[in-house]
């Protein structure tokens, strides 16, 4: 492959002096208003059929992946802006979802844009979630761009990128993005944008974007910063031994962490028996099809920086050695926090999730190189790819959402027989409303992973899936949810002085059951599956 630089690199390298990363990626100097302009990340023009392809291929990133408010993390994350903008909604449970979101600004930024635009909470969240995915892959074909790939493979990357967003990232329980809005997302949208401005030399704006990649999402920012930490040295030339296979050097790398008190107390046995729920925490627990998707990628990456190098592609090279060194490290760090008991408490920090940037980045190079070296200029081969990669992960999400419509729009009624309860609880039922569900209700057939809290609006007793990840994260939750998991547990065959009991213990006032529920109940309402009842 012939490395062709993009004008920004083309007009640095026809500089006599400087080294030739600086010569690589030194940006292109402008005087007076169109100075502030370049300033300005990516503020270059777009042509139009380009905007035209992005918003397309953004649309169908869109539609394979789906879009499910209030799915797994969601039971967290809309709950909190909720809160932000009602705070009278979850009088009884809000720390389930108030602690973890303490070293976020997710829910608050989400809180000022609806009030400053007075768009409905739904509303807001489909956009932002737009806005995630069409700047990511904005830049996403930036950073192609910047390696020197043609048209056709950046937009080949870039369409498989989007189409990839709902693969798995082995082992971490993570998505490359999510079926709804998320923090991770943000962060990831900032991430990439500053490993672009990295590549154009410019620093410390790629230091404001990792800032505020961290104050969106603490472990995604963490991770950005080693990312681009291992870039900037790649980009100085600190990193080309890995790409001279006869030379062997060695390197000493370092890493920075933010100590959380907690992380020094002794585990209490709750805390434990939230921790053993969630096994992907637990790298030697790992089935070995996970490990390989965990080391796999650096061989890969070695070995792109490898031909790269031989191609006279250096920028290519650079980045693909700089996620061979943060990949290598990350590994290493999560292999020794994982192991002796006493960095037990270590582990909730998921040092694993360091794959996700990989897995970013490795479908992206992958898309590209696929399209260098197959799609080219050929319009079949570009209609077949398209519906390769996009109708097959169309269908591994209608899998998942066997029982919900691929895209659950704001206000729309809903087919799914848990989602219909949740809304009628929503607008028929109480504010203060205090809920008792089976606690495994988020695994039950039909229900999709759907959380309660987040679109019923009301506080439940905590549950046995979600709130357990919550309490790995805020240990002094664990006590508290153990003991409302216990007393919810076979709800669904109470007897009336069992629900009594269960009031008396709790507070829990209402239930959501399986219909028919027990005689001596007062059932509000219900579908074929599920019924609404008050506690006596």
């Amino acid at each position: 492959m012939q490395w062709t630089p993009s004008p920004r690199q083309s007009s640095a390298s026809a500089s006599p002096s400087g080294s030739p990363c600086e010569q690589a990626t030194a940006p292109r100097r402008r005087t007076g208003s169109a100075a502030v302009l370049d300033a300005i990340p990516f503020l270059d023009a777009i042509p139009f059929l380009d905007a035209l392809l992005l918003l397309g291929i953004s649309v169908l990133s869109f539609l394979a992946l789906g879009y499910h408010p209030g799915f797994e993390d969601d039971g967290v994350y809309l709950a909190a802006v909720e809160h932000r903008v009602h705070p009278e909604l979850f009088p009884r449970d809000a720390h389930f979802f108030t602690l973890q979101l303490q070293a976020t600004l997710f829910d608050r930024f989400m809180a000022a844009w609806i009030r400053l635009t007075h768009l409905s909470i739904g509303t807001s969240e489909l956009l932002w979630q737009c806005v995630a995915i069409v700047g990511i892959l904005w830049a996403a074909r930036r950073i192609l761009e910047h390696c020197g790939m043609g048209r056709e493979s950046q937009w080949a990357g870039v369409a498989m990128l989007g189409a990839m967003f709902s693969l798995p990232v082995s082992g971490t329980a993570l998505y490359i993005l999510d079926q709804h809005l998320h923090p991770r997302a943000l962060a990831t949208l900032l991430i990439l944008v500053a490993v672009g401005l990295l590549m154009e030399a410019r620093p410390w704006l790629a230091a404001l974007c990792l800032m505020v990649a961290f104050l969106f999402h603490p472990i995604m920012g963490a991770m950005g910063c080693s990312l681009c930490l291992f870039l900037l040295l790649a980009l100085r030339g600190r990193l080309d031994w890995m790409l001279r296979s006869e030379r062997r050097a060695t390197q000493r790398f370092a890493f920075a962490a933010v100590p959380l008190g907690w992380i020094f107390e002794r585990p209490s046995p709750a805390w434990r028996a939230a921790l053993e729920t969630r096994r992907y925490y637990f790298l030697y627990q790992w089935h070995w099809y996970e490990w390989l998707g965990a080391l796999a990628p650096i061989a890969l990456f070695w070995l792109l920086a490898q031909w790269a190098s031989r191609q006279g592609n250096r920028m290519l090279a650079r980045l693909a050695a700089a996620v061979v060194a943060y990949a290598t490290v990350q590994q290493s760090v999560a292999m020794v926090l994982d192991g002796p008991q006493a960095l037990i408490r270590w582990i909730p920090l998921q040092p694993m999730r360091y794959l996700h940037l990989v897995y970013v980045l490795l479908v992206l190079l992958a898309g590209a190189l696929l399209g260098q070296a197959l799609l080219r200029a050929r319009l079949w081969r570009w209609v077949v790819y398209l519906a390769c990669i996009y109708g097959g992960m169309y269908a591994s999400q209608r899998a998942i959402f066997a029982n919900t419509v691929p895209v659950e729009w704001p206000g729309a009624a809903s087919g799914n027989a848990w989602v219909q309860a949740f809304a009628w609880i929503r607008t028929h039922t109480p504010k203060d409303a205090y809920f008792a569900v089976d606690p495994r209700y988020l695994e039950s057939d039909g229900e999709d992973f759907h959380n309660f809290r987040a679109l019923a609006e009301r506080s439940v007793l905590a549950d046995a899936v979600k709130d357990a990840a919550v309490c790995t994260q805020v240990p002094e939750l664990a006590a508290e949810w153990r003991q409302q998991r216990d007393a919810q547990t076979g709800l669904n065959g109470f007897s009336l002085a069992q629900m009594e009991a269960l009031k008396a213990h709790t507070g829990a006032n209402w239930a959501l059951l399986s219909y028919p529920a027990h005689a001596g109940l007062d059932c509000r309402w219900h579908n074929r599956v599920l019924t609404v009842c008050r506690i006596p």
